[in-house]
């Protein structure tokens, strides 16, 4: 009867594992995360909050180790200023550099995350006039490789990351509209 029980057990773990790794299989190959925020300010006082890395820091959302080693080089910024930082488990380890910057509309950032995970992905900012505000929009997308799609069956990672852009673009509003 334990025999049995256990057998069966071990079973269904199998083929519940088994029915997980498939369904991970048919995800897509890339990812996208968006969130947008409308700022009253207009994009010429907003670009340079993002087009600087030193700027970033004073409302992103990563900022959460106070003993995170951080490197700036290249250019004060736009396209070459890199931003480099080793932190705690929250934070992880990476690279981000500006690739493009079209002021006051548009910036694109190369991200490289070598801790916890390795990734590198593509991250853009937009800037849009909507009459007296300007919409903001945050957009991280890249190649979804297997694990990934592994993870994201037990993991939402457009809520935990789109919650960290919606945490940014707060303190972004806040800091612009000042």
């Amino acid at each position: 009867m334990i025999k049995t029980v256990a057998l069966t057990v071990v079973v269904l773990l199998v083929v519940s594992l088994a029915g997980v790794l498939a369904y991970a299989a048919t995800k897509p190959d890339t990812f996208r995360v968006q969130r947008a925020a409308s700022i009253k300010a207009p994009a010429e006082k907003i670009f340079p909050l993002i087009n600087d890395l030193r700027a970033q820091s004073t409302w992103s959302p990563f900022e959460k180790d106070p003993d995170m080693k951080r490197t700036h080089s290249g250019p004060a910024q736009g396209a070459g200023a890199t931003y480099e930082w080793d932190g705690n488990r929250q934070v992880g380890a990476g690279r981000i550099a500006i690739t493009d910057a079209k002021a006051p509309s548009r910036i694109t950032l190369a991200l490289d995350m070598f801790r916890p995970m390795e990734a590198h992905n593509v991250v853009e900012f937009t800037l849009e006039p909507q009459g007296d505000a300007t919409t903001v929009t945050w957009v991280m997308h890249g190649a979804q490789p297997y694990m990934a799609k592994v993870m994201s069956t037990v993991i939402d990672c457009d809520k935990m990351a789109g919650s960290m852009f919606e945490e940014g673009l707060a303190k972004l509003k806040a800091l612009a509209e000042k």
